[in-house]
C-alpha cells in the first residue's frame, strides 16, 4: 500500500534540491547576462536588470549564487506541498478505477514508450519533440487499449446479450480491528467461517497498545495484552491481516478517536465488541461489525408460553429469583427458582427482554414438567 507518510520525506528532498539547481542556474543567467551587459555598454540591453558596478566579482558570483540557491530551495519546498496534494488526489482517483481501466493505463503506458523508442531511433529526432511524441503515443495507446478492453467481455464480463451480469462488481470494504475485539479472540473464528472477509488491516497504533497492555504490572492486564498479541499472530499466519499506517493518524488522540479517524479517512469498517466505540462511529457515519451483535443474532428465538429445561445456577437479585444460562450463555431469570440451586427445572418463558448486553429470558416454574410429550417443547 502507498504511505503517503514515507513518502512526502523523499518528495520534499527531491524538490528542494531542484529548486536549488534552479536558484543556481538562475544565478548563472543572470551573472552572464551582466557581464554581456557592462562588455557591450548597451546601458538599456536588458531593462528590468538593476544598475550594477563596473565588473561582476566572484565574490559578487558566490553571494548571489548562495542567495538564489537559498530562495530556489524555499520555493520548491512550498511547490511540494502543491505537488503533494496533487498526487494524493491521483491515488483516491486510482483506487477507484477498475481493475480492467487500470490494466488498459498500464499496457497502454507501454506500448506508446515502445513505439516511441522505435520512431525515436529511426527518426533520430531531438530530445523535446521524443517527450512530445511519448505523450501523445501513450495517450493513443491507452484510449486504444481501453476501447480494446471493453470488447473483452469474455475475460471482463459486464453485459451479455443486453442483460447485465449477476456478478456485479463491487468494491471491497477494508476492515480494521480494535483492540478489544482482538484480545476477545472470538475475531479468529470468525475469519476461520468466512464471514469476515479480505482485507483485514491493524493499524499499528492498535499494535502498540496491546504491546503496552502486555507490559503492564497488573497481571490481569498483561494476561490480555499477551492473549491479543498471541491472536495477531495466529492471525498473520492464516489470513491475509496487515498491520500498517494509515494517513490522517495523530499520534496524540486517544486509540478510538485516531481509530475512527483513520476509518472515515480512508472509507474503511471497524470490527469492535466495543458498545461506545460502536455508537460513536455509527454518529459519524462509519460501518460498524459488532461481533457481539453477530453473536445475539444467532441465539435461539424463543417466545412467550413455550417451555424449556434449565439448571438454576445462583440467586436472582429479586426475592424468589433463581439464576440459569443456556449452552450459548443467555441469561435466564426463573420465577420461584430461588430455593432451587442446582436442580434442572422444567419452566415455562413468560417474556425475553433484548438489551445492549445480550438477551435475557425470564421464565417460570413449570407446574406441569411432563411437557416432553408435548408439541412444541424444548430441550436445553
Amino acid at each position: 500500500m502507498f504511505n503517503g507518510k514515507k513518502f512526502r520525506p523523499l518528495l520534499t528532498a527531491v524538490c528542494v534540491i531542484l529548486g536549488g539547481l534552479a536558484g543556481s542556474w538562475a544565478a548563472d543567467w543572470y551573472v552572464e547576462a551582466m557581464r554581456v551587459y557592462l562588455a557591450d555598454g548597451a546601458h538599456n540591453f536588458i531593462w528590468f536588470i538593476p544598475r550594477v558596478p563596473a565588473e561582476v566579482t566572484k565574490a559578487d558570483s558566490i553571494t548571489l549564487h548562495v542567495l538564489a540557491i537559498i530562495l530556489g530551495a524555499m520555493i520548491g519546498f512550498v511547490i511540494e506541498r502543491l505537488v503533494f496534494i496533487e498526487i494524493m488526489r491521483a491515488k483516491k482517483f486510482w483506487l477507484r478505477k477498475k481493475p480492467q481501466d487500470k490494466a488498459a493505463v498500464i499496457i497502454g503506458i507501454i506500448i506508446g514508450f515502445v513505439f516511441t523508442v522505435c520512431l525515436s531511433i529511426i527518426l533520430n529526432t531531438a530530445a523535446w519533440l521524443n517527450a512530445a511524441l511519448a505523450l501523445v503515443l501513450c495517450y493513443i495507446c491507452t484510449m486504444a487499449m481501453r476501447n480494446i478492453v471493453g470488447q473483452f467481455r469474455f475475460y471482463f464480463p459486464e453485459e451479455r446479450d443486453g442483460q447485465k451480469s449477476e456478478a456485479k462488481s463491487h468494491s471491497v470494504t477494508p476492515k480494521l480491528l480494535d483492540t478489544n475485539v482482538i484480545i476477545d479472540g472470538r475475531i479468529i473464528d470468525l475469519c476461520r467461517t468466512g464471514f469476515l472477509e479480505d482485507p483485514v488491516y491493524v493499524p499499528k497504533f492498535i499494535l502498540e497498545e496491546l504491546q503496552l497492555i502486555s507490559d503492564s504490572s497488573d497481571t490481569l492486564k498483561r494476561a490480555r495484552g499477551r492473549r491479543g498479541l498471541d491472536i495477531l499472530n495466529r492471525m498473520r499466519e492464516e489470513f491475509d491481516m496487515t498491520i500498517a499506517d494509515f494517513e490522517g493518524d495523530e499520534p496524540g488522540e486517544p486509540v478510538d478517536s485516531r481509530l475512527v479517524a483513520v476509518a472515515k479517512a480512508n472509507g474503511a469498517a471497524i470490527v469492535t465488541n466495543d458498545f461506545n466505540l460502536s455508537k460513536v462511529a455509527e454518529l459519524q457515519g462509519i460501518k460498524i461489525l459488532n461481533i457481539n451483535r453477530l453473536a445475539n443474532s444467532l441465539k435461539p428465538v424463543v417466545l412467550p408460553g413455550e417451555r424449556m429445561r434449565v439448571t438454576v445456577n445462583k440467586e436472582g437479585k429479586e426475592r424468589d429469583q433463581g439464576i440459569g444460562y443456556l449452552d450459548d450463555g443467555t441469561l435466564i431469570v426463573v420465577d420461584g427458582g430461588r430455593d432451587k440451586i442446582g436442580e434442572n427445572l422444567s419452566v415455562i418463558v413468560t417474556s425475553v427482554l433484548q438489551t445492549a448486553q445480550g438477551k435475557m429470558i425470564f421464565t417460570k416454574v413449570d407446574d406441569k414438567p411432563d411437557y416432553k410429550n408435548r408439541k412444541g417443547g424444548r430441550h436445553y
